[in-house]
């Protein structure tokens, strides 16, 4: 069995957090269209063609590694559906941290569990102190505003859920198909189908009409989820899963400042005190 540093590199940091910087990106893509699913339904049908070529050029993944790439395929769509729906049903500034806060925290606690990575003390610490800054983003106007969006805070939750399963099921993927590339272009291929499937089912022509109409920001989002998480599965075969699924949740303080810079919102006091918090488990990280 293959054994993985207990530590994260600053080469392995650094990467992350470029991808961090490149999903913030393609949710900001996200959020400025008004039809969510239609632009995940983008996102994931160019995904899957920019990945499509992968299939043929790269190590297809061995036999090991297939039923947690199955399995990641599901988590995926899953994801997809609860995070259009946590959209829909709350504010995008609430139900997003919520999501990505929680996240980390059931990775961390399903890693130490079930797969038994060396973490340290310290590190687990600053994984929490991440998670609870990102979450505390949810807060910054009050519990008022999710009270008023139970149904945003359920499907948030639920995404939550959906990301540390197939956190974990890439990382252990990734670390059995001995190509996280070629693993990452399957993934990717097999993605794109069922989302558009269902969305199909759901929009009917409003799907096809979006295809046609906007693939420019579905092309655009597509490239930079595929590349973001790229780096984020190779990252997981060199480094233990909870602390990169932690960093890469960091992309919420880019979201954060792209949302400040780009998109004219404010940085008030409570923000900003919640993406110091981030940055505080950030550096107990790296501890």
């Amino acid at each position: 069995m293959l054994t993985y540093p207990p530590a994260m590199s600053l080469a392995v940091a650094l990467a992350v957090l470029i991808s961090t910087l490149l999903h913030a990106s393609w949710n900001a893509i996200v959020r400025v269209n008004g039809d969510r699913l239609g632009v995940v339904t983008l996102l994931a049908t160019f995904s899957a063609l920019i990945a499509a070529p992968g299939l043929f050029l790269l190590p297809a993944p061995a036999r090991e590694a297939w039923p947690w790439l199955i399995a990641s395929v599901l988590l995926h769509v899953g994801y997809n559906v609860f995070l259009v729906n946590a959209y829909a049903h709350g504010e995008l500034g609430k139900v997003y941290p919520l999501a990505r806060g929680t996240a980390p925290l059931i990775t961390l606690i399903v890693s130490l569990a079930f797969i038994g990575e060396p973490v340290g003390t310290t590190k687990i610490l600053g994984v929490v102190t991440l998670g609870v800054g990102i979450i505390s983003l949810t807060f910054d106007q009050g519990i008022r505003v999710l009270m008023r969006a139970p149904k945003g805070v359920v499907h948030a939750l639920a995404t939550s859920l959906f990301i540390g399963s197939y956190t974990i099921s890439d990382g252990l993927g990734a670390r059995a198909s001995g190509d996280p590339l070629g693993y990452t272009a399957w993934v990717f291929a097999f993605d794109g189908a069922p989302l558009l499937i269902y969305a199909l089912i759901v929009r009917g022509r409003g799907i096809q009409r979006m295809l046609v109409e906007q693939w420019r920001p579905g092309l655009m989002a597509g490239a930079l989820s595929l590349g973001a998480y790229a780096i984020v599965i190779w990252a997981m075969t060199v480094a233990p899963i909870a602390l990169v699924a932690a960093l890469r949740e960091t992309s919420v303080v880019f979201a954060v400042m792209i949302g400040v810079v780009f998109l004219g919102e404010r940085l008030t006091p409570a923000r900003a005190i919640c993406v110091a918090v981030v940055l505080a488990g950030l550096m107990l990280m790296r501890v």
